[in-house]
């Protein structure tokens, strides 16, 4: 796991940086937030899936750690972050107007792709470590893209 040491320390910093970023940016405009329906939430699932990034990335940096170990610990997380993702979607899409439901479907499926890549490669890491190591990979980088995704849509919303 030693080669990945640098790609977790730079997924480690950058998923931190834009929480924090993600974080200060609502706080400053909460009233505004509060006020715009799914905007909450929106803002949620992108602070969710950066924490997401950063805490594994954690993990990753553990020294000594056991690929089964490692395995067992993203299996654990994603599962956590999919079921909260999932709950908040779900709630979500029940309020949405039904002119905006067919958007919203795609909002979801990109958070599900993104969370079970994480699953997939917690699964994988088990027995393949290889092979799961590009899974997560590919659930990282989905992350961000979907945590980026979220951001700007927040970003334009409050500049309305």
């Amino acid at each position: 796991m030693n080669e990945w040491s640098n790609f977790f320390v730079a997924t480690a910093g950058a998923s931190a940086a834009l929480t924090g970023l993600i974080f200060v940016g609502v706080s400053i405009s909460l009233s505004k937030i509060l006020s715009t329906p799914t905007l909450p939430e929106r803002a949620l699932i992108s602070l969710i899936l950066l924490l997401t990034i950063m805490i594994l990335s954690i993990l990753f940096l553990v020294p000594g750690q056991s690929n089964n170990m490692l395995g067992v610990e993203v299996l654990l997380l994603s599962f956590i972050v999919w079921a909260a993702i999932s709950k908040i979607d779900i709630t979500t899409f029940r309020k949405k107007e039904k002119l905006y439901r067919n958007y919203y479907i795609m909002h979801i499926v990109f958070n599900q792709i993104a969370i079970l890549a994480y699953l997939i490669g917690g699964i994988i890491l088990l027995s393949a470590p290889a092979a799961g190591m590009y899974w997560i990979v590919l659930a990282i980088v989905s992350s961000f893209i979907k945590a980026v995704m979220d951001a700007w849509v927040l970003l334009v919303e409050i500049n309305r």
